[in-house]
């Protein structure tokens, strides 16, 4: 199956020496810059057989390289195997970044400018060496791709935001435009589709697990244009869809077609008062902006951060309520899922990791309001959870045994919220070592859970909570700590994180992150505990405002592998209290029989 990679890469080479190109750059993401960009725009995994999420590759004469992060080092070694692609770590001490090897071997790079940013193009132009330059060549795999899957579209729907909370799409519009007349800008160009969506407040399925339109806004202050795709296709005739652009006609939003985009830019650029035009370069694609460059005046192009991002992430009082709830029945749906998986994993039936997974997407599914999963379920037992971004294969999955650790991160979309979340499950007899590892993550994680800290704070500046336990035994985990999650949009967003990584962005109350430490042992077994935590008040004193978090997640922890001693006292006596508030607040909801499982699994240690 590799030599068809093999042939791809040097269909690719025989192009790039008819055109004059070095080195090709292919990113694996859209013209929105996606997490997970629809299968059209999966090139980095048409080219390479690379399946993770995050991945960019170089192609030179004599050199195919995949530059990735920790997350997926194991992964790609195993997937490049036998194609020629060579892997580049990033992320780790030493790394080479792709601009700087471009510098080293390439003058004339050509890249897909409508799935690359403008600062990934930047970067790539400023570190070229003189006389080099970058070539953007829009959908540059076209005439080798043959069957390359079409954009996609689906229906659209708009959020009810006074049955499942939120912010009514014309107030955000007018903040929009209020935040446009202090800037001094005329026009804003949004790209990101989560930006969109929430502006918008609509929600559509052209990305799986993200509940997203693929489309472009141009918001000005007597228009709102959308661009989308969905008058040429059946998604015209659909009820929903057709509900909900009268509605958006109603607050007057005019609907138009996608590549019309173009067309609005240009007679912007033309318009005698056009004023200023702001666009956040680290979305917008190349080409797009390369179209507004021609169009407009350079002094009139303003590039910056979009304030959507913030104003996203800060959900408001009505949206964290109705989280709340969600976590709890997300929360009911995994805690039948483990007593399901235990008891047929006792019972000496062969499970495997794909039915565990299809499993568990049946009890959310029994959820009034789920919209499917929030990313496709990580279901890894021993070894495979050693890849923290293990993909479970529907045929020839590993069998999960009742002993040693099974790992399950998953996630729900509901029209009340997205979910996130990961339990390692101790399936029986646990060797020391699982052990250590096993409670070493949970004290971090819980470390993280109890912090207080002054208004100001980044998650930069507090990560190293959720390390130091690991740190002291001499161990750590490559991925961040925590990630920003939307109100029923991408299950990962910004501004927010809790990584080593330097992000000034202060944590505000009202922002909803993940604390998911981890530890992974190639070849033997992985480890990560995840919660969700909302960022709140916590006081003042004459030392100035503090803030913490309140835990969302409602599903227990397996003690069974806990190593009481490791885990401290103050640390043991929360996660005592934490099962015990699970259990009082899911047992009333459950099957007799289950709640008296959870009642056993959430006893004191």
């Amino acid at each position: 199956m590799k030599i068809q990679y093999i042939e791809r890469i040097a269909a690719l080479r025989r192009l790039m020496e008819e055109k004059g190109w070095d080195a090709v750059v292919l990113s694996g993401s859209d013209p929105h810059s996606s997490e997970y960009p629809a299968a059209r725009w999966k090139q980095v995994e048409w080219l390479t057989g690379f399946t993770g999420e995050a991945a960019d590759v170089v192609v030179t004469a004599d050199h195919a390289g995949l530059w990735t992060d920790s997350r997926y080092f194991i992964q790609a070694l195993s997937q490049l195997d036998g194609t020629g692609v060579e892997l580049h770590k990033t992320r780790v001490p030493g790394a080479v970044g792709i601009p700087e090897w471009l510098s080293s071997n390439a003058k004339v790079v050509a890249v897909d400018g409508l799935c690359q940013s403008v600062s990934a193009v930047e970067d790539m132009e400023a570190a070229l060496a003189e006389g080099g330059h970058v070539v953007d060549v829009p959908d540059l795999l076209q005439e080798l791709w043959e069957d390359r899957p079409q954009i996609p579209v689906s229906p659209v729907m708009t959020l009810d935001v006074e049955c499942f909370g939120g912010v009514q799409r014309i107030d955000k519009i007018s903040w929009l435009r209020k935040w446009m007349l202090i800037q001094g800008y005329d026009k804003v160009l949004l790209s990101s589709l989560d930006e969109i969506a929430w502006i918008l407040n609509v929600r559509g399925s052209d990305i799986e697990y993200n509940p997203l339109v693929i489309s472009y806004l141009l918001v000005s202050q007597d228009y709102v244009k959308w661009f989308v795709d969905k008058h040429s296709s059946g998604c015209a005739a659909d009820p929903d869809t057709v509900d909900s652009f009268s509605e958006l006609s109603m607050d007057r939003v005019d609907v138009e077609d996608y590549d019309a985009v173009f067309f609005a830019l240009s007679d912007s650029g033309s318009d005698e008062t056009l004023g200023k035009i702001f666009v956040d370069p680290s979305t917008l694609n190349h080409h797009i902006y390369k179209y507004i460059t021609d169009c407009f005046p350079a002094d009139s192009i303003v590039c910056g951060t979009s304030p959507v991002i913030l104003e996203k992430a800060v959900k408001t009082p009505s949206e964290i309520g109705h989280l709340r709830q969600t976590y709890i029945e997300d929360g009911l749906a995994v805690e039948q899922f483990l007593y399901w998986l235990e008891q047929e994993v006792a019972s000496g039936r062969e499970v495997d990791e794909w039915e565990a997974s299809e499993k568990l997407t049946s009890f959310r599914a029994a959820i009034p309001g789920y919209r499917g999963n929030s990313f496709e379920n990580i279901s890894a037992y021993g070894p495979a959870a050693a890849l923290p971004h293990y993909s479970t294969p529907m045929e020839g999955s590993s069998v999960i045994r009742p002993y040693g650790l099974y790992l399950v991160d998953s996630g729900g979309q509901y029209l009340t919220g997205t979910t996130d979340i990961t339990r390692t499950v101790p399936m029986g007899e646990c060797t020391d070592l699982e052990k250590e590892d096993y409670t070493l993550v949970l004290k971090g994680m819980i470390d993280l859970s109890m912090a207080v800290f002054p208004r100001g704070t980044a998650g930069c500046q507090i990560d190293a909570l959720a390390r130091m336990p690991l740190w002291k035994a001499r161990r750590n985990f490559g991925h961040g700590t925590g990630h920003g999650i939307g109100y029923y949009l991408c299950v990962h967003e910004g501004p927010q994180s809790i990584r080593y990584q330097y992000n000034p962005q202060p944590l505000l109350p009202g922002m909803v992150t993940s604390n998911e430490p981890g530890l992974y042992r190639e070849g033997m077994h992985g480890i990560r505990h995840e919660n969700i935590v909302l960022c709140r008040e916590a006081g003042t004193s004459e030392f100035g405002d503090w803030l913490d978090f309140e835990t969302l997640t409602c599903c227990h922890f397996d003690t069974s592998a806990v190593i009481p001693e490791l885990l401290g006292p103050e640390a043991l006596a929360w996660l005592n209290a934490y099962n015990e508030k699970v259990y009082r607040t899911l047992a009333p909801q459950l099957p007799p029989e289950i709640a008296a499982w959870l009642r056993a699994k959430t006893m004191p240690l």
